[in-house]
């Protein structure tokens, strides 16, 4: 996602736009299509999306790549909560599959998981491995 040009909306009247994106965002495209589903782990940013991701995302509304593709949403930050629910939302308008049950807010994430990435907190790491298992489960479903 670093080398993703910034999305802008304002050319997409510009059909010669559409006809010269950046090599980078062609092959995101293309990773999100071939993919079996998508699983995204983020932090909230000043009680939003990071950028980078919203970036990201905003390069595949019109080409619907999250169109009925699993995807998971783990936000883990100090709350998350503001972060989460906008990202979640963004994720339910571009019919990103099964997003609903494919969600989890892990908040306090510095008391949860240590400075190695190892979720230390049983709660935590119970509902991190039931929403995983409902990911390949809904995986199978659409394949």
């Amino acid at each position: 996602m670093r080398y993703l040009y910034d999305y802008d909306a304002g050319k997409e009247k510009d059909l010669s736009y559409f006809r010269q994106y950046p090599q980078e965002v062609v092959d995101f495209r293309r990773r999100l299509e071939a993919a079996a589903g998508v699983v995204i782990c983020t932090p909230e940013y000043a009680h939003g999306v990071p950028g980078s991701l919203k970036n990201a995302i905003d390069w595949t509304v019109a080409t619907c790549e999250f169109s009925h593709k699993p995807t998971v949403l783990i936000t883990a930050s100090t709350d998350g909560q503001y972060g989460h629910k906008a990202l979640l939302e963004t994720l339910r308008v571009i019919e990103a599959e099964n997003i609903d049950r494919l969600q989890l807010l892990i908040p306090f994430a510095r008391t949860k998981i240590n400075g190695e990435g190892r979720i230390t907190d049983g709660d935590t790491l119970a509902a991190v491995k039931e929403i995983m298992e409902e990911f390949v489960r809904t995986c199978y479903r659409i394949a």
